[in-house]
């Protein structure tokens, strides 16, 4: 959550406009730095089980359940989206985890309606 982040969110083009991505708010979402830094322009990655390239997760058109899940601070891509997703934003690098366990702990992740 932004609340606990050093660095301030950035809004992100889904759609980088390099790939003809409109700068319109259906194309665009709020993304922390790390993930905007590692998703830069790419609209699809590889799938790190199948092998296979795959879409990265589009928070305008796809349902976040559908690919993903929590298991305590990690977070577990459950399609080719979710895990080509979760590897190129480096989702579950240590730093990440360990901030989101603590998080957790404090009560503060997954968002309580507090925060």
């Amino acid at each position: 959550p932004q609340k606990f982040d050093e660095l301030r969110h950035q809004i992100d083009h889904v759609i980088a406009e390099q790939h003809r991505g409109p700068t319109v708010a259906v194309n665009l979402a709020l993304a922390c730095y790390s993930c905007n830094k590692h998703k830069g322009p790419n609209i699809g990655s590889v799938d790190p089980q199948s092998g296979q390239r795959a879409n990265l997760f589009n928070p305008r058109t796809d349902l976040w359940a559908d690919h993903f899940k929590w298991d305590g601070g990690v977070l577990i891509g459950l399609t080719p989206v979710g895990r080509a997703t979760t590897a190129l934003l480096k989702i579950n690098a240590a730093d990440r985890i360990a901030i989101r366990s603590s998080l957790i702990e404090e009560g503060g992740f997954p968002l309580s309606p507090a925060l």
